[in-house]
């Protein structure tokens, strides 16, 4: 896990991006999973992400590993939660993680959050909230080995996502 870079995504990252993302979700559904199986997210939404300053890459040896929306303090489905966040201050919302075929497995993705709670507390932000599929058991693995706290459940799309929330130090 060494020459790690973590940046905001550039309009010419929407290739490899996008091919991320194809790569998660095509895990998803080996995996037996319903999350992303229904066309989204899709190359419009890496665009708009894009567009909005809204994506972020991790990159390893000059070759994008991993991606992530990040969205300060706006997640509309967020304000309706079947459950209770644990804070009602700044937050920071991470939506559409992937990470490539050739590092999924071996920790990436645990280390993106790693690197997202330092960009927060750099940016002055001490919650994360994030929401994931009933049945993206590697995500779930992952909020759990962080400590993310179980909050409730959100809905996207007419369907119900479990929502978690950690507090940085």
């Amino acid at each position: 896990m060494e020459n790690l870079v973590f940046r905001k995504a550039e309009i010419n990252d929407i290739t490899p991006i996008w091919e991320i993302l194809q790569q998660s979700i095509n895990r998803r559904k080996k995996d037996g999973s319903t999350q992303w199986q229904d066309g989204y997210p899709n190359l419009e939404t890496v665009k708009n992400d894009i567009e909005k300053a809204q994506n972020y890459v991790l990159i390893q040896d000059d070759k994008i590993i991993a991606t992530a929306a990040l969205i300060f303090n706006y997640e509309p489905a967020y304000d309706e939660i079947e459950g209770k966040w644990l804070s009602d201050g700044d937050f920071l919302v991470v939506h559409r993680v992937g990470v490539s075929d050739e590092v999924a497995g071996k920790g990436f993705a645990k280390k993106l959050f790693m690197i997202l709670e330092d960009f927060a507390k750099e940016n002055d932000i001490f919650s994360i909230k994030v929401d994931t599929n009933f049945d993206n058991v590697p995500m779930l693995k992952i909020l759990e080995k962080l400590g993310y706290t179980y909050c409730g459940e959100v809905y996207f799309r007419g369907s119900a996502r479990k929502a978690f929330e950690k507090i940085l130090n």
